[in-house]
Parts: C-alpha cells; structure tokens; sequence
C-alpha cells in the first residue's frame, strides 16, 4: 500500500462505486488514456497534486498512474474532500494526504507530505503547492520541470509571484485556457453553485432576489443559471466593463451597499476578499443567505459575522445561523468555503471531463519542453482546441471543413 493520512480505508468500496460513475462519462479523458495508454509517457516521474478529492478528481489522478506517473495528492480544501474516494484512491496506489473536516494545521501538513515525494510535475489548485515550495522547500524547487494552475486565485498569485520575480518554475495557466473558463468556469461554477445551494437549503429561487459578486466567467455562469430558475439578478461589480456587460445582459447591476438591505441570496465569485463586510452585514434583512464560490473562505468576511452575532447555531448540513443582536439571522452556508464543493459534488463530470483532460494535456506538454521559462505561461493554443475537438468527436459529431479556397481567402488581405 502507498503512504497516506486518510480517515476511512473501510468507504473504498463506496469510493470504488462513485469513481466507476464519473469514469463511464469522461470519454475525453477515456481517449487521452487510450492513446498514451501503452507509451507510458510518465514512467518515472512523480506528480504531485493539490486539488479537490471526489470521483471526477480521482480518475484524473487515475489516468496519470496508469500512464506511468508516481501519484501523491492532498486535497485543496477540507470540505470537499470525500473520504471515501480517498480510500479508493489508496487501494488503487495513489498517495493521498487528506480526510473531510481537516484543521488548517492538517492541510498545510497534507500539502508538505505530497512534497517529500519530489515531484517533478505540479498540478495546483489555488497555488498553495507552488507557494509551499517557495516559502518552505525552495531547495527542491530546481527538480521541478513545472506545473499547472486551474482556479482563477492560484493564477493572480502566481502572477504576483512572477512580477515580484521569484518564480522559480514555469506554469501553465489552464484557468486561462479558453476550452476551461468557458465550459469550466461558465457551465461548471453556474450550475454547480445552483446544485449547492439547492440542496442545502431546499429553498425557491424563483421570485428571490439573488445578489451576485463578481460577473467574470463564473459570475455570469451563476447569474444565468439563478435567472434560469426565476430569481432576479443583481450583479455587484468593481469593474466597468463587466458591470456593463451584466446590465447589457438584462442584469440589475449595483454595489453592495445598495444590494445589501435588499438581496435574499448572496454569492460571491470575485477571487478577492472581504467583499461582504461588516456595514453590508449590518444592513441585511432577516433570513439572507450567504454562500461564497471563490477558492478561498475570506470573500464574506466571516470573522464580521460572529461579532455581530449573539448566538450561533448549525440550523442543517452546512448551514450554520448568526443570530444578531436585534433578532435577525443570518445564515451562512458551508463555513463561507465554496459551496460547490462545499456542500454538493462539484461542477458536472462531463465539465470537469473537459478540465481535467486540459490538465493531463498540460502534465504532457511541461514534460516534453523541459526547457521552459519560469512564468506564468498561456496553455498552448491547438493544445487547448484539442481539448474541444476530442469532446466533439466522443459525441459523434462532424464538423463543417473549410476548403483550400476559404483558407486562403482568410489568410489574404487582399479582397
């Protein structure tokens, strides 16, 4: 058996059960296995992976293993860790460092245990591995050919890291690929969100006003999916262009002071922090619900909350009630983490098919240009279509092909 920290290595059956499902609707990946399958391009390199433990997650790192790799993985947050598939996952010879409900002092363990492996491959999820290697371990940073970063927070790090100019390895942006904040980001956020706060709380959106923060790709993908179900959207926004964009979209757009006293669902989707604080708390009307789907816990400022408060209270599963001093409540979901994740199952496996096939392609192309520069780099652009053109083709779809003489009529400046 490999090393790991897990809670249960009894749930490997139910994990084995839940694994079986998402696999029989990744055809993408299906392929990419297929075709590498016998080459074995990662025969003796370690990957190391940070990133959120459920069935789609686990097929992934299934893929890497069976195609040569030598797999550890921690789990990026502590709630959408699902401890049966990680015992599944163990039984299958994956290293996993994780279990569901893990304190902050056990993540940031995890995370140091997948590194003691030496990777020369990263697959990231908010930067937390990446940054670990520049705080804590920089001598094993010159044994690292790269990695990739999927979420929206880990890019503006890593970004940051690269301005500051410590960046010791390149990364690949998947985030930033079309084929990911498209489907991902769009799809994905907006109907998983939906699916969390649906079977939270078991409340009507339609008719609701739904106050959402943020309206880059996953913002819109919520709004869209919110108007779908009949709320009324109104979109909180620091940028013109996007605050344009929701209004033009038929969105009521405003601030959030403006939004606070009126809004009965609020989610935010920024990437930033602090986004509902304690003046917008003060003003909210009894009964609003709060949920975050940004990577990180800190976009309501939770810490606001419970000075607020008078009394607390767990109302259902991933619900807990702020009491206020003068009787309203306010309830959180999923601790203010993301509740996709949180408190459902993640964006859709036929969204994270997509993704995690990105990721694969991006393990790929860093092990084969050993020599990149360590930035943030844009994932190559017939590698992201691929990614497309592989979904097309498992749905058995032909695609119209342009002729020598549209080719070159493109390709002209002359009329």
């Amino acid at each position: 058996m490999p090393k790991c920290r897990i809670a249960r290595p009894d749930l490997a059956p139910d994990g084995h059960r839940k694994i079986a499902w998402a696999w029989a609707a990744m055809p993408v990946l299906r392929l990419i296995h297929e075709k590498y399958g016998t080459s074995l391009p990662f025969r003796g390199i370690t990957i190391s992976a940070c990133l959120h433990l459920e069935a789609k997650t686990a097929c992934l790192l299934k893929v890497l293993k069976d195609l040569g790799a030598n797999v550890a993985a921690a789990g990026s947050n502590p709630l959408s860790t699902q401890d049966d598939v990680c015992a599944a996952l163990v039984e299958e010879g994956i290293s996993v460092f994780s279990r569901r409900g893990m304190s902050s002092s056990e993540y940031i363990e995890n995370l140091r245990a997948v590194m003691e492996f030496g990777p020369r491959i990263l697959i990231d999820d908010g930067a937390d591995l990446v940054a670990l290697v520049h705080e804590e371990m920089p001598e094993i940073a010159s044994g690292i050919l790269g990695g990739s970063e999927e979420t929206t927070t880990g890019i503006k790090r890593l970004k940051a890291m690269e301005k500051e100019g410590v960046l010791r390895f390149p990364m690949l942006a998947v985030n930033d690929a079309y084929s990911k904040f498209l489907f991902d980001n769009r799809y994905g956020t907006g109907q998983s969100v939906m699916d969390g706060l649906l079977r939270t709380t078991n409340s009507l959106l339609a008719g609701k006003l739904f106050v959402v923060a943020g309206y880059g790709w996953c913002g819109r993908g919520i709004a869209t999916r919110a108007a779908g179900l009949g709320a009324r959207v109104t979109v909180v926004e620091a940028d013109p262009h996007r605050a344009l964009e929701a209004l033009m979209d038929g969105r009521d757009v405003r601030s959030m002071d403006e939004a606070a006293p009126l809004g009965d669902i609020f989610v935010t989707a920024t990437g930033n922090l602090r986004v509902i604080r304690k003046e917008h708390l003060e003003k909210m009307k009894n009964g609003a619900i709060l949920a975050n789907a940004g990577h990180f816990n800190v976009e309501i400022d939770i810490p606001a909350i419970e000075s607020l408060s008078v009394r607390r209270k767990v109302s259902r599963a991933n619900i807990e009630t702020f009491e206020l001093a003068d009787g309203r409540k306010l309830h959180l979901l999923a601790e203010g983490r993301l509740v996709n994740l949180a408190a459902a199952d993640g964006h859709p496996i036929e969204i994270m098919d997509l993704s995690f096939a990105l990721q694969l392609l991006s393990s790929l192309y860093i092990l084969e240009h050993p020599d990149l520069p360590a930035r943030v780099l844009r994932v190559p652009e017939d590698l992201d279509r691929s990614v497309s053109e592989l979904k097309i083709e498992s749905l058995g779809i032909r695609l119209e092909t342009l002729t020598d003489e549209q080719r070159a009529y493109l390709a002209s400046w002359k009329e």
